[in-house]
This record gives structure tokens, sequence and C-alpha cells, in this order.
């Protein structure tokens, strides 16, 4: 596992370092957050990020916004006094554990841990809500194909489904690419539903 350490002193980034170690992690690499640091840390590609800024300021926490967006990665990090401000930015940046005044290296490896399982987590729930949301937007197009096929050839509900599955059976494509193509040619047409 590559774990990538964002610090901004280097005396803090060695407890979190020396914790990993007797974890059993090796392949670890320390980023100071200056100049370009997302760049270096998209090219490390990490598993896991940590972060250990100390006091860090509402810029700081939106960079971090920036590099939880471009890894997709767990996130833990560690500061040594917060705020409400300061939760809910680091919440809404994508960090997925989140220490207050904790940093000592027995404690790295479950915390390590916990932003893994937390990051997955919240991975998979986002899955689910987009399957969702394409489920209902699938829904949504097959409907109103089924309305142009009832108006257009004064068909019952139930055969213009049963006409929008077998035509995509037919052609070896989902319903609701035929209901797609079939509400476009109706827009072209200027027979909308």
């Amino acid at each position: 596992m590559r774990i990538v350490i964002v610090d901004d002193t280097g005396l803090r980034a060695t407890v979190l370092e020396d914790g990993l170690r007797d974890a059993g992690f090796d392949d670890i690499h320390i980023v100071p957050p200056r100049g370009g640091f997302v760049a270096r840390i998209e090219r490390l590609a990490p598993d896991v990020v940590l972060m250990d800024l100390g006091s860090p300021s509402r810029d700081t926490l939106e960079e971090m916004l920036v590099v939880s967006r471009a890894l997709a990665r767990p996130i833990a990090m560690f500061v040594d006094q917060s705020d409400d401000i300061m939760i809910g930015a680091a919440i809404d940046a994508g960090v997925s554990a989140y220490v207050v005044d904790g940093l000592r290296k027995e404690r790295v490896k479950p915390i390590l841990d916990l932003a893994i399982r937390r990051f997955n987590a919240f991975a998979r729930l986002q899955s689910e809500l987009d399957e969702a949301k394409s489920a209902i937007a699938e829904r949504r197009t097959i409907d109103r194909a089924k309305a142009i096929l009832m108006k257009s050839r004064n068909l019952s509900e139930p055969d213009a489904y049963a006409l929008l599955r077998s035509t995509a059976m037919n052609q070896g494509r989902r319903i609701a690419e035929v209901a797609e193509a079939l509400i476009t040619a109706s827009d072209l047409l200027g027979g909308a539903a």
C-alpha cells in the first residue's frame, strides 16, 4: 500500500511515518503542502493520504478539497485544534477521518484502517446513489417513449412497453437506448409527447 503523508512541519511526519512502519508499511512518501503539491501527490498515486496540518487555514482546507476530488482516495487529517467550520470544511473536502489532538504513533494504524473503511463505505453509497439516479432517469425516458408510442400508434401502455422491449431485443440494445432514440426521432419530427 502506497501512503503519502502531507506534513507542514517535518517533525510530526516522523510520528506518522514511525507509526506506519511499526504497522508494517514501507511505501511511504512525505510531501510538504507547498507549491504544486497536489500534482506531486497525483504523480505518486497513493492508496491513502495522511495529512498532518497542525492548524490548517481555510485555504489549506480548500486545497484538500482539490486533493480529495483529484485522487478519490481515503484521506485522514490530523489537526491540533478545530472548530465546527473546519470540521464541516474537512467533511466537504472528503476527509474520511478527522483527528483532533491525537497524533501518536500507536494510533496511526487504527486511524488508517478507519479512513479506508469510511472511504469504501462512502464510495459504495455513492455508487448505489448513482445507479439509482441512472435507473430513475432511464425509467423517465422509457415512460416518455411509451407515451409517444401510445399517442402516435394508439397503443395501450403494456403494448407500448412490449414494442420497446421487442425492438431492443431485435437490435441487441437496451430498452432505454431504444426509448432515447424514439424520443430523439419524435423531437426531430415535431411530435414529442
